[in-house]
């Protein structure tokens, strides 16, 4: 197959992380400001049967990758079916879900039932009164459990995203790399991009990936440096000597890995965001909803691809004014 998605400085996409809604059951500090944010309305939010039109589309472009996202996708209604369907696509050749854990426990079993191996689990804090802080729910005993579930019905890889918050969460960066001495995890160590309407309301600041691992080596020695897989994201990997998981770290502030990226995104309310640094989007869902070709529609990607800047520094890259939950995690 002849990739048809390459931006205009040679970087062939093939990963499209898909938001299927902007809905979550928490309040993450970073992610939402205190007094809410708008939601898009039920109209306006793609239908499954478009998101996986766009899908098929963008997978005969060239598209192997596909990660689903929200909000909080496991909060939406159907959305086991809709994975069952996407799972069974020919052509996608890894397909993960990125989720906050709180309904995982629960879901996990009709999850590996349909196909679904990998998934994604935010946790930023193994303190429960430092999670209640950060997302404003004592939820911490119900990601752990969906955490174990998670491993004990199979999925691998199990990955903990763990977002760098300086003065709340450096205490808990020892725990997490002890996560990974005894348990086939990857805990991945993700430092914070500072956008969004939150900004403004004095929220945590971001602390680099090079401190968190420069305490995991004070508390465990040595880290052995080890490959990633061949559809991994941005993380470079670690591994204490002996353990059964890895560490990774994700520098989108210090590391500037904007070189490699092959990404897009689909947005919840079905616009194309080439960059998650930049406020551009393309609406694909009106093209979509008004009856256009197949081909017209594959258009419409190739235009969002040429769109991705060079880099998030760059000219064409502007602060996002949107919090995560409506771009897409």
């Amino acid at each position: 197959m002849v990739r048809q998605l390459v931006d205009l400085h040679q970087r062939a996409i093939r990963y499209l992380r898909v938001s299927i809604t902007d809905l979550c059951n928490l309040r993450c500090v970073y992610c939402r400001p205190p007094e809410g944010v708008k939601l898009v309305t039920h109209d306006d939010i793609l239908r499954y049967e478009e998101i996986l039109t766009i899908i098929e589309i963008a997978r005969d472009l060239g598209i192997t990758k596909v990660r689903i996202t929200g909000g909080e996708p496991l909060v939406r209604r159907g959305v086991v079916q809709f994975m069952e369907r996407l799972l069974s696509m020919p052509g996608i050749e890894d397909v993960g879900l990125t989720t906050n854990g709180t309904r995982l426990a629960a879901m996990v079993a009709q999850l590996r039932t349909i196909g679904l191996r990998r998934v994604n689990i935010s946790l930023d804090t193994l303190r429960r009164e430092v999670f209640a802080q950060i997302t404003g729910s004592d939820a911490l005993d119900t990601v752990l459990e969906g955490i174990s579930a998670a491993l004990g019905a199979g999925f691998n890889p199990v990955k903990i995203n763990v977002v760098l918050l300086k003065g709340i969460n450096e205490g808990d960066i020892p725990g997490f790399a002890k996560m990974t001495l005894d348990t086939p995890v990857d805990v991945r160590f993700i430092e914070r991009m500072p956008f969004g309407p939150g900004e403004a309301l004095n929220p945590p600041n971001p602390f680099s990936a090079a401190y968190a691992l420069d305490m995991i080596r004070e508390a465990f020695g040595s880290l052995e440096e080890v490959d990633r897989d061949s559809l991994a994201g941005p993380a470079r990997m670690f591994r204490i000597r002996g353990a059964q998981g890895r560490i990774g770290v994700i520098e989108p502030v210090t590391g500037h890995f904007c070189g490699t990226c092959n990404r897009m995104r689909l947005t919840a309310k079905g616009t194309l965001r080439p960059c998650l640094m930049s406020s551009r989007e393309i609406d694909i869902k009106k093209v979509l909803r008004s009856g256009a070709s197949r081909e017209q529609v594959a258009e419409v990607l190739r235009f969002a691809v040429r769109a991705k800047p060079a880099g998030s520094h760059s000219d064409h890259c502007l602060e996002p004014q949107e919090g995560m939950n409506r771009i897409g995690g």
